[in-house]
């Protein structure tokens, strides 16, 4: 038996793998694009499926389809959504920039399995009808980006804010010392520190939840140029609606359709969310990098969980593993984000035409995103030990508490018992008793970590 079959589109015949699901028009697409070897990723493909199958039940209530041939595109439709063909989407994602490719390569799919099932059945005339692989994609990418950021990663940032949330709790009566330019500076509590890793990552929810507003806003039914050519004008809000029924997800009909097919302005808008979330992580994961740093020459303030051999050389050898694998996450998303910048300032008049790769980037970042906030918060915050030996000797030892004693004894007087402090390596309670002309107690109530956490004034300046 031959390995190959012919299959027919409007450029001729060409020859498919026999037991390819798909038809001449993908494989025209592997044979062009031998670029990469990526593929668009799963929820992209099962975005392609929802939109083909909630187009079925718009066309047939709207009697563009007969009921036989939308039940079997609907179920094949959903087939392919529930990811039981993905091996059948083998395009590169350097393709044609409106990804049509990746649409006939759906509609042909689709289309071979209705007919399988017995329908009458066409990629173009039925699978893709009322459609344009101009507003396919850009609504697709609008969907898969939606319900990836909704399902994972916005819950997987709310577990990593409530694992810091529960440490800072643990810690907020632990004081250490604080730092800035990474040099020694007033104290705070460990609880301190977590609130504003805490509150970055609150911030960062709340930007990506209000770009997906407009996320939610699909350009389905402005087909080839945003004027909805070949579709019944109810086809968008319709589909928006249908969307809405198989994802419950409130997905709307974009007001001006012109706008989410020439532009990507929603996608760019999620990305530098993202972007920002990333810079928030790569904060979070070198700030527990220097406080695990050592553990003797360092600062040694923290011990994260011991993951795995840190050396292949150096026995013993323990590395902060999880942090370091967040910073990569961070970096690559920040790449991913200048890419889709590009991309989305490639919309030329009616079309922006580096789809795929939008697709690609900003759906690799949301699921990198996710998981490693998981593992951040599972691996890393849950489980570190303050080594509190080595955080009250560094407190002990820090001149510049003398910060507090400035409204008793005054700038100049502080600054010279600082310095005196650090020249003879002294504790600044001792050094301080000698040049301040305060009691022990007075210094004791004065010079308390804990509460100089606190703020305020404490004492009376002279």
């Amino acid at each position: 038996m031959s390995n190959f079959r012919i299959e027919h589109d409007s450029m001729g015949e060409l020859k498919v793998p026999a037991d390819a699901l798909y038809g001449a028009q993908t494989q025209r697409a592997i044979d062009n694009f031998p670029i990469s070897g990526l593929h668009l990723p799963r929820p992209f493909i099962r975005a392609l499926g929802l939109i083909k199958a909630a187009a079925a039940e718009v066309n047939v209530a709207m009697g563009h389809l007969k009921k036989n041939q939308a039940a079997a595109i609907r179920k094949a439709s959903m087939a392919v959504a529930e990811g039981q063909h993905d091996a059948q989407f083998p395009i590169d994602i350097f393709q044609t920039g409106s990804g049509t490719s990746t649409n006939m390569n759906a509609n042909e799919v689709i289309a071979h399995l209705a007919v399988a099932a017995g329908a009458k059945v066409h990629p173009n005339d039925h699978v893709n009808y009322g459609q344009s692989s101009n507003d396919v994609i850009p609504t697709a990418i609008h969907v898969s980006a939606t319900l990836t950021t909704t399902e994972q990663l916005l819950p997987a940032l709310k577990h990593l804010k409530k694992a810091i949330d529960q440490r800072a709790r643990e810690l907020k009566n632990t004081p250490k010392t604080g730092r800035t330019h990474l040099m020694d500076a007033m104290p705070i509590t460990f609880g301190q520190e977590l609130s504003g890793w805490s509150a970055q990552i609150g911030s960062a929810i709340e930007r990506i939840e209000d770009a997906l507003k407009r996320m939610r806003r699909l350009p389905q039914g402005g087909t080839a140029v945003g004027t909805g050519i070949n579709a019944d004008p109810k086809f968008g809000p319709a589909m928006a609606l249908q969307l809405k029924k198989l994802t419950g997800v409130r997905f709307e009909s974009a007001e001006n359709y012109f706008e989410g097919m020439a532009a990507q302005d929603a996608a760019v808008e999620l990305s530098g969310a993202l972007k920002t979330l990333a810079v928030a992580l790569m904060k979070i994961a070198n700030d527990l990098r220097w406080m695990n740093s050592g553990p003797l020459a360092g600062l040694g303030e923290i011990e994260l969980p011991a993951l795995q051999p840190g050396s292949s050389i150096m026995p013993g050898k323990v590395n902060p593993v999880i942090p370091e694998a967040v910073a990569m996450v961070a970096a690559q998303v920040i790449g991913n984000d200048a890419s889709i910048t590009i991309a989305g300032q490639s919309g030329n008049f009616q079309l922006n035409v580096m789809l795929p790769l939008i697709a690609h980037n900003l759906l690799q970042s949301i699921g990198i995103l996710a998981n490693v906030s998981v593992l951040l918060a599972d691996k890393a915050i849950a489980g570190f030990k303050v080594n509190r030996a080595r955080v009250d000797q560094a407190l002990a030892m820090n001149p510049i508490l003398v910060t507090a004693l400035n409204p008793v004894i005054g700038y100049e007087k502080g600054a010279a018992t600082a310095k005196l402090a650090y020249k003879q390596h002294r504790p600044i309670m001792d050094v301080a008793l000698e040049t301040t002309g305060l009691s022990k107690s007075e210094l004791k109530k004065l010079l308390d970590p804990l509460t100089l956490t606190r703020g305020g004034i404490h004492g009376e300046g002279k």
